[in-house]
């Protein structure tokens, strides 16, 4: 029985892996606008937005229907399936999901305990598996084990947003915006923390290496992929120059994709995030 991988639109994806999978789209809602994410709104559009708007936007989950409507179309094909979701501790996508393979049979839902590039990579590793030969059942298993390894590490370039989504407070927001603090932030087991401040990007940059090493470094065997949130990439472009010992001999190259509207929301344009699999 041949296996399709099925994702929510929050995985970011680069173009390769976005042409192989089935995508499950959240809804995103700037007030009363509301969005298909990846169909009504790409992550241009979302960015331009999300600087234009003093309300952060807010995102709804995949309804059981939506998972539905994909389940019966691998039924038809006589597929199994691979479902990943973004973390459970972000969105009610995942029982979304659960509930829509209640009916189904050789239905494997994975809740991937992290967002964004952290899904991406997992998703990638995902078609690694498949593409060995491994069944339904077998990937989900070592998914379920693999997403353990997942870190996502990120320097943020304002604080802004984390203020408006109550992260941080405003006293902490208006001192770091004076004195030019960039946070570095986590995503580890579908939590946000804040690993550090510094001040300016070369510092920030430097902290972001440093979070690395600390994690326990990067399992090169596995995907690796950075990204980049708002219009311009100017930001990452100087972070792989300034990282460049940690890419050269262990990539052949640095992929990077753009960071998309869940993590997008509290990050704010122009942060610079890298996910990976710790040693």
């Amino acid at each position: 029985m041949n296996t399709r991988i099925i994702v929510d639109s929050t995985a970011d994806l680069t173009p390769a892996f976005k042409s192989r999978v089935h995508i499950v789209p959240l809804t995103v809602r700037f007030g009363e606008e509301e969005y298909i994410d990846g169909v009504t709104i790409d992550h241009k559009t979302f960015y331009e937005k999300l600087i234009e708007n003093d309300v952060l936007p807010t995102t709804s989950q995949a309804t059981p229907d939506a998972f539905m409507q994909e389940f019966k179309k691998a039924k038809a094909a006589d597929e199994a399936a691979v479902v990943i979701t973004l973390s459970s501790k972000f969105s009610g996508t995942y029982q979304s999901a659960m509930i829509a393979a209640e009916e189904f049979e050789n239905i494997y839902i994975v809740d991937s305990g992290t967002a964004a590039m952290g899904s991406g990579i997992l998703v990638e590793l995902a078609f690694r598996l498949l593409d060995e030969g491994k069944n339904a059942k077998d990937i989900a298993l070592a998914l379920e084990e693999e997403k353990k390894k997942i870190v996502i590490v990120a320097l943020v370039d304002t604080l802004e947003y984390l203020k408006k989504g109550g992260r941080i407070s405003k006293a902490t927001a208006f001192a770091g915006g004076v004195l030019n603090i960039k946070p570095v932030l986590s995503v580890i087991n579908g939590d946000i923390g804040i690993l550090g401040k510094a001040r300016g990007s070369k510092m920030g940059n430097n902290l972001l290496v440093q979070e690395i090493d600390k994690a326990g470094g990067i399992d090169f065997s596995k995907p690796v992929l950075l990204g980049y949130s708002g219009i311009s990439d100017a930001l990452l472009q100087k972070y792989i120059e300034d990282s460049r010992h940690i890419w050269e001999g262990n990539l052949e190259e640095v992929r990077y994709t753009t960071v998309g509207s869940v993590i997008g929301t509290h990050a704010g344009p122009g942060a610079v995030v890298v996910a990976f699999f710790k040693n």
